[in-house]
């Protein structure tokens, strides 16, 4: 179940894929939440550099095993903008991290990218209950996976 709460944190995720992409990055945000609904830590991706490993749900996942509690990790929420990728997933689980939202899925990603001609990617889409045992995932949401579509057609628009 999606709450007021739950769109906020997302629309910023949204707002920070946003600022990735006016930065020449793929169009990812997130944001980690603590149980007292404190943002602790947010982020967008970073891979035009050339390091694909750097999203912003790794850097989450790096800052709360740096920065929180494991009771204080697994009471935490993870709001972003795209579903985890499983490099994503796995560190999120490895680090014990609490409930995931996301506005756009995986499957629908997949779906963007091939209607616009782009390349599959080298990393199989899987959804994250595949790669966490136990997480607690709510995701898509309609009106901002829409939102998010878009960003990923300017991406691909400004990539030609």
């Amino acid at each position: 179940m999606i709450s007021e709460t739950d769109l906020k944190h997302l629309r910023r995720c949204v707002e920070l894929a946003e600022t990735a992409l006016g930065k020449g990055d793929q169009p990812f945000g997130s944001v980690l939440v603590s149980a007292a609904g404190d943002v602790l830590f947010e982020d967008h991706n970073h891979v035009a550099g050339g390091d694909h490993t750097q999203h912003p749900e790794f850097a989450i996942a790096r800052w709360a095993a740096n920065n929180l509690s494991p009771e204080e990790r697994s009471k935490a929420t993870v709001y972003t903008s795209g579903e985890h990728c499983p490099m994503c997933a796995a560190a999120h689980g490895l680090v014990g991290l609490g409930r995931i939202v996301y506005a756009s899925s995986s499957e629908q990603l997949a779906g963007w990218r091939s209607e616009m001609g782009a390349a599959p990617s080298r990393v199989r889409n899987l959804p994250i209950q595949e790669v966490i045992k136990d997480a607690a995932v709510d995701g898509p949401v309609p009106e901002l996976a829409e939102r998010v579509h878009q960003l990923h057609r300017r991406l691909q628009e400004e990539s030609r």
